[in-house]
Parts: structure tokens; sequence; C-alpha cells
């Protein structure tokens, strides 16, 4: 049984990645496609907006305090976790770090900042604005999926 500090350390981990999973639910289930549903231009000043308000200490403070977390984890299950748990432990810090975290770094923040650049109601953003809703959404669903997974993954490792 995982108690003491690594207990608290999963714990953390299980309700980090668990926020994290339910904010890109919410953006992959009804967030976009409300966004979609409005003119081009609009779409993209919102959407904007939302980018800018998504670096405010709050959210980032969750996000990358679970991918620090995440790392932080599964350093010390490499070096000094016995063999329960191991496992869905490790499984758990990679869904985050490479679903949550790395394909944000890859997939989701270049494409935010392509169309940070663009003016929202030029007709290259008009354009750009359907690819992106597209492949954004896309790579947002992995990253739900894999939040949800590095959640499940460290709950499992308590059981």
């Amino acid at each position: 049984m995982i108690d003491g500090p690594y207990f608290v350390l999963i714990m953390v981990g299980v309700l980090a990645a668990g926020l994290v999973a339910g904010v890109c639910c919410a953006f992959s289930t009804f967030v976009m496609r409300g966004l979609g549903s409005l003119p081009p231009a609009q779409g993209v000043a919102a959407m904007n907006a939302i980018n800018r308000a998504a670096m405010a200490p709050a959210f980032m403070i969750v996000f990358l305090g679970a991918a620090v977390l995440c790392a932080v984890l599964a350093v010390v299950t490499v070096v000094l976790w016995p063999d329960d748990g191991k496992a869905a432990l490790l499984v758990g810090s990679a869904l985050y770090l490479i679903g949550v975290f790395g394909v944000t770094a890859m997939a989701n923040v270049p494409r935010n900042d392509t169309l940070l650049r663009m003016d929202p109601g030029s007709p290259e953003a008009a354009v750009y604005w359907r690819a992106y809703l597209r492949e954004w959404t896309l790579w947002n669903h992995v990253r739900a999926v894999a939040a949800a997974g590095a959640a499940v993954s460290y709950v499992l490792a308590l059981t």
C-alpha cells in the first residue's frame, strides 16, 4: 500500500490530471463547437482571447504544475518505488508528459501562435480558421484522453 508523502503526491497528480482532462473535455465537447458556429472573424477573435486568458497563473499552475509533478513521480518511481504500482505510475506520467504536455507544445500551441498573428477579419484568417478548428480539436481530443488516462493510471497505482 502506498502511503505517506508518496500517497499525497499521487493524489495531487490525480487531481491535477483530472482537472486538465476536464478542461480539455469541455473544449472538445462544446467550446470549440460553439466557436465554430460563429462567423470566422468572431471565432478567431474569441479563440485568440481565450488563448491569451489561458496564460493566466491559475491555469498555468495547474497545467505546468501537473507536468512537473508527473516528471517527479516518474523519477521517484524509477529510483525508489517497489514493484507494486510502478507500471501504473510510469504509464500515468508518460500519458501526461507526452499526451498532454508534449501534444500541447507540438500541436496546439503552434496553431494558437499562427492564429494570434492573423487579423481576425482577414480572408486568410477565415480560411485558416476552418483548418484550425478541425486540427486543434483533434489534438485536443488526444489531450483529453491522455489526461484522463493519466488520472486513472495514478488511481490504479493506489489499488
